[in-house]
């Protein structure tokens, strides 16, 4: 009986200590789905998984990312029990699902697991793999500049050399698609003041105040027609976030300080949201000297000269969006911003021309120049967005936008040392030899009234139409005063002075169709736009005159998927470049008497037409995008020069004179372009730490000038790249550098250029609130030189400019709150992006658009 009772006890216990072993002991399980787009229904690829014990949510126990196709099946070998999945991908809502796993059940299909765009931020999630840079649409290019390490130190003119189809050349003058012709949008609104100033202002504004840029370009129909390259929207960090937060930076360098602040607060349907950054800048003393020779001359022929430059300033940027949810159907949208700054400057120079021993001179002197600028834009809209309660994705916008771009220039030029001496009054009479004070003041006062309408059609197509009228009004008032011998007495002049109002309105309205059926996105549209343009002479030299401009734009954009993550894009489009101001006006502007320019109010817009072809394939290691590009113009609007080579100088527009020796410069609709090129962007996360990437392009240009017998062609080349990995103690390095082949233009060419960096950040407490970093940037050399070359029928003329180079300094940020939800805005806006920018004007007539 006991040995049975034994034996009873014992199989209990076995029975028992298997069970508990079963239960406790690892076993093998496959957990399996896929993912789907909630909208497109497709499979959404490389999304992170994270799979944790219920009890332990902070320890993952397997970590893995969805296949191309959205699927997933993993291994686990784990003890059974409470599991959650949580699967997140960049510009979604997470999603989080708890499962059990059981003995008896070795394999756990979860079905089909939908993903939504993000509405929340995720808190307490280890992303492993990095965030891609680059996103690719139909239409456009994204670079996240908010997620680039390197943002946290440099500007964003120096960011924009890491985005596709983006270069900047040595001198920091910035190409789309090639082309110096593009436009700037903040937020999705223009900002004129940034298209013509593009070098000065990017390179003054922090990157960290940036969440991402888009290169658009194939501007569709909705988007106005100027604009050869393309257009640059940059989205700020405060464009996308709401709930309570605030953010506090600072930094210095070599050449100046600067701080700013964000901070958003959100009650009940009203969004708030603030930033302001100041920036001061004191650079250190640039260089250049010039060269030219008249090869038609004896007694006046090479012509030298020398000079140095010293300027400090500001630059602030800051702007208030407010956002208000009437209901679910209705939603309006405020924004009020401003950019601009002012600076002092001063300059010394030499001049002196030699005779054809090049010893004996014919004149020198030298000149004594100081003065003061200040420009801005100061801008405010307001949107309101109906959408329909049958259809969300049918919606009519109403638009209102007022900017207004003040702009003074207040200089003082003395010329000393003036040989032969003052009884040559002739020299000093052809040469215009004369101390004068110059006062400008110009402003561009803009306001815009749009309506937009877009409609799905079944579940394929979408028609988007929209009107739209601009009233611009730009004024500009320099005056010009004169001292005789060296005095300090200025006396005002009218035949030096300026002033004149341009007005011009702009009536425009398009049409666009998209199809989107499977992979394949098909977008055709045109629009038309009818431009009338007064301008009236108040005060000096110039003629009134009207000019109108007619343009019916059409534009095609055809994207095929290939596979999940490969695309294929192709496109025409044509675009218009209209004349701006200091292309029209015909102010005689010979403050340097040797260098003469003035604008033609005859000319015409130009018209380009391209054609593109890019293939695009990003997965989680690697991001591909190569872009074939060509465009062609027949009426480009060019910079002509030619020498003075009469003795007595030249006459032009009946009353200005330019003495021999002077090179003259004005523009003309005499280009004729052929331009191919392709732009490659590559970017390999090879590994959770480490990315390395580059951007490069290289074209052919052919541009001919048939009635000024000129032709110039030539290949260039550029290219940037870099690697970003992350140290021990969680310390990111960057390590940058890059170059370009010399440059060509109508008349000539210029040099080359190389740079590179260095970086180091590291981020602190709690959800990295804390970040510091580190940087230098050409710290070998302290001056970089840029080379020019420009040769004409009867002359040549080369100039070297040696600017400061180095740059090194440290930055530090702080942020506290938290960000919730996505603050709403109007899904259609205002774009006024119809003048053509650049150029940067003259001191009599020049100023914004």
């Amino acid at each position: 009986m006991k040995h049975r009772l034994l034996l009873l006890l014992l199989f209990m216990f076995v029975t028992s200590a298997v069970g508990w072993a079963q239960k406790s002991a690892p076993l093998s399980f496959t957990v399996k789905g896929i993912l789907l787009d909630s909208l497109t229904q497709e499979g959404e690829p490389y999304a992170t998984i994270r799979i944790t014990k219920k009890s332990a949510p902070n320890k993952a126990v397997k970590m893995a990312v969805t296949g191309a196709n959205g699927h997933f099946q993993e291994k686990l070998n784990v003890a059974s029990g409470e599991y959650v999945i949580t699967i997140s991908s960049i510009g979604k809502s997470p999603i989080v699902k708890e499962f059990a796993l059981k003995p008896s059940v070795r394999v756990v299909d979860l079905g089909t697991l939908y993903s939504s765009e993000a509405n929340n931020v995720l808190k307490g999630v280890e992303i492993v793999a990095q965030k891609p840079l680059v996103k690719v649409d139909v239409d456009k290019i994204e670079y996240n500049i908010e997620d680039d390490p390197d943002s946290k130190s440099n500007s964003i003119l120096e960011m924009l050399r890491k985005v596709p189809l983006v270069t900047v050349d040595g001198e920091d003058n910035v190409q789309v698609n090639g082309s110096s012709s593009f436009k700037i949008h903040v937020n999705g609104k223009p900002n004129n003041m940034m298209s013509n100033n593009p070098k000065e202002v990017l390179k003054s504004m922090p990157a960290n105040t940036i969440k991402y840029i888009e290169v658009i370009t194939s501007p569709g129909a909705k988007y106005d027609a100027e604009g050869i390259g393309g257009i640059l929207n940059i989205v700020t960090v405060g464009s996308g976030f709401e709930g309570y937060t605030a953010t506090f930076r600072g930094n210095a360098n070599n050449n100046g300080v600067g701080a700013g602040s964000y901070a958003m607060i959100k009650q009940g349907k009203l969004t708030l949201s603030a930033n302001y950054n100041y920036n001061y800048n004191n650079s250190p003393r640039s260089y250049s000297d010039s060269y030219r020779e008249n090869y038609e001359s004896v007694d006046e022929k090479y012509l030298e000269s020398e000079s140095s430059s010293k300027s400090k300033g500001n630059f602030q940027y800051g702007n208030l969006e407010a956002s208000y949810e009437i209901d679910t159907l209705r939603l309006l949208t405020m924004a009020f911003g401003m950019y601009g700054g002012g600076s002092k400057n001063n300059s010394d120079g030499s001049t002196i021309m030699y005779g054809s021993d090049h010893q004996s001179f014919a004149y020198r002197y030298n000149t004594d120049n100081h003065g003061k600028g200040s420009w801005y834009s100061i801008n405010g809209n307001v949107d309101y967005q109906r959408t329909s309660k049958k259809n969300k994705e049918r919606m009519i916008t109403f638009s209102y936008k007022i900017n207004s771009q003040p702009q003074t220039n207040d200089s003082y030029n003395t010329y000393l040392n003036i040989e032969p001496e003052a009884d040559r009054q002739d020299i000093i009479d052809n040469l215009l030899l004369k101390n004068f004070h110059s006062d400008g003041k110009t402003n561009t006062m803009e306001q815009t009234f749009q309506v937009d309408f877009t409609t799905p059609i079944g579940k394929l197509h979408t028609i988007e139409t929209g009107v739209k009228y601009i009233f611009r009004r730009n004024s500009s008032d320099n005056k010009f005063y004169e001292a005789e011998g060296g005095s300090g007495d200025y006396v005002y002049t009218d035949d030096r002075s300026s002033e004149y109002r341009h007005l011009n309105h702009i009536i425009s309205a398009y049409a666009g169709y998209t199809l989107k059926y499977k992979g394949l996105t098909f977008k055709p549209g045109f629009r038309y736009e009818q431009t009338v343009q007064r301008v009236k002479y108040i005060v000096g030299p110039g003629e009134d005159f009207n000019a109108n401009f007619s343009d019916l734009v059409p534009s095609v954009s055809l994207g095929i998927k290939l596979g999940k993550t490969q695309n294929l894009r192709g496109g025409y489009n044509m675009r218009i470049w209209r004349p701006g101001i200091w292309n029209l006006n015909p102010y005689f502007d010979n403050q340097n008497p040797m260098f003469i320019s003035q604008g033609n109010p005859n000319l015409k817009s130009e018209k380009s037409h391209s054609f593109d072809l890019s293939y695009s394939n990003f997965t989680a290691k690697f991001n591909v995008n190569l872009s074939l590009r060509h465009s062609f113009n027949n009426n480009g609007i060019e910079r002509v020069s030619h020498l003075v080579t009469d003795p007595n100088g030249e006459i032009f527009d009946g009353d200005h004179k330019a003495p021999q020796g002077a090179l003259y410069s004005t523009y003309d609709n005499i280009g004729k372009s052929r331009e191919t090129g392709l732009s490659f962007y590559v970017n390999w996360n090879a590994s959770p730490k480490t990315r390395i990437y580059i951007n490069g392009r290289g074209n052919y240009r052919d541009l001919r000038s048939p009635s000024q017998n000129l032709h110039n062609y030539g290949w260039n080349g550029s290219v940037y790249g870099g690697i970003q990995h992350t140290l021990p103690w969680k310390i990111r390095l960057s390590l940058n550098g890059g170059g370009s082949t010399p440059y060509i233009s109508l008349q000539g060419k210029g040099s080359g250029y190389n740079y590179y960096g260095l970086g180091l950040s590291r981020s602190f407490l709690k959800e990295e609130r804390l970040s510091l970093n580190i940087y230098c940037n050409n710290f070998v050399e302290k001056y970089r030189t840029y080379n020019s070359h420009t040769e004409g029928q009867n002359f040549m003329s080369r100039s070297s400019n040696k600017y400061p180079n180095r740059y090194y300094g440290f930055s530090i940020s702080y942020r506290f709150g938290e960000l919730k939800a996505s603050v709403k805005k109007a899904a259609r806006s205002i774009n006024n992006n119809d003048v053509k920018g650049g150029g940067g004007g003259n001191t009599g007539g020049g100023g914004g658009q």
